[in-house]
């Protein structure tokens, strides 16, 4: 410690002196030899794999298309959120396979995996989708059932008498 600093041009000195760290190579986009992304979304127990292509922004899950899929307007709705937020409505085809959960967690999780599947395919995306948080997988899961409990915490019912 024989160079400590007492004024404000010491630590103007000391500073100038550290080593600037380069920033990280910027994010290289990872396609495959058809032109694809492909990543794994995840939401409550469903688990969906899902590829994208440039196309027409057909959407098509376990085979169906996504109006049949998915019925419910508001399922719909959870899919094109990522293409929305990215501004990249009706520029790709989206591919997904979804096993496990309910329909709403399968929608979550091919969002997931449009999200995930939408950065690896250009990088630039990545920043919107992240502050809209669609990169983060959602771990709420359901709460184990407690012994002496009707449910994980419902108790049956008190009886005085």
């Amino acid at each position: 410690m024989a160079d400590q600093i007492n004024s404000l041009e010491d630590l103007k000195g000391a500073v100038s002196e550290t080593v600037v760290v380069e920033e990280s190579a910027p994010r290289e986009p990872v396609r495959d030899e058809l032109g694809r992304s492909y990543a794994t979304g995840k939401r409550k127990d469903a688990v969906a794999r899902v590829w994208i292509k440039p196309g027409s922004g057909k959407v098509i899950v376990n085979g169906k298309d996504m109006d049949k899929y998915f019925a419910r307007p508001v399922l719909q709705l959870i899919l094109r959120q990522p293409f929305q937020v990215a501004g990249v409505e009706g520029e790709f085809d989206v591919m997904a396979t979804v096993k496990g959960g309910g329909l709403t967690g399968q929608a979550g999780a091919v969002k997931h995996g449009i999200s995930k599947a939408l950065q690896l395919y250009n990088p630039e995306l990545r920043s919107a989708l992240k502050a809209a948080g669609f990169l983060t997988r959602d771990s709420r899961v359901v709460e184990r059932k407690k012994f002496g409990k009707r449910k994980a915490r419902r108790s049956f019912q008190f009886s005085k008498r």
